[in-house]
């Protein structure tokens, strides 16, 4: 991870991986569609039960029968005001956005494909972009090696 210049309010940060043949160069985006939303989506996420705890975040998941990942976030009030909530889901969605498209590649192997994740935040400082993603990671893959245990049906 290298930080982009030229942000003033929250660095951002750019994967460099040289391309090559067998490396082909990734488009790191975040269409409407690996979006979760409206009230039936995240209840039946919240209804699998497919719960795992990495420090302040919880990631609830349940296989959603498509090619890709699908994203909601859950920060309530009491994380902080809404400058400190937004920066949580801004840096959380670019987490997200940063490895999809990794672990897709390593759920293949589990046998698992897209999963819908909401992913809940608990109070606590802010501990940067880096870990962040570190702690995504191991939710996640936590959540896909439950899945593979369970016979990915919710």
């Amino acid at each position: 991870l290298i930080p982009d210049p030229g942000t003033c309010h929250e660095r951002r940060y750019t994967i460099v991986m040289p391309a090559s043949p067998d490396n082909p160069p990734r488009r790191h985006r975040f269409p409407r569609h690996h979006r979760l939303s409206g009230n039936r989506a995240f209840a039946a996420v919240y209804g699998a039960k497919m719960r795992k705890h990495a420090g302040p975040l919880t990631v609830v998941s349940r296989p959603n029968g498509l090619a890709h990942h699908r994203l909601g976030l859950s920060v309530s009030r009491k994380v902080g005001n809404a400058v400190v909530r937004g920066r949580h889901k801004r840096r959380l969605r670019e987490a997200f956005r940063l490895r999809h498209a990794d672990w897709l590649d390593e759920h293949a192997a589990a046998g698992i494909g897209g999963l819908d994740l909401v992913i809940v935040v608990k109070r606590h400082d802010d501990p940067g972009l880096a870990r962040t993603i570190d702690r995504m990671n191991d939710a996640v893959a936590a959540s896909v090696a439950g899945w593979a245990k369970r016979g990915s049906h919710p």
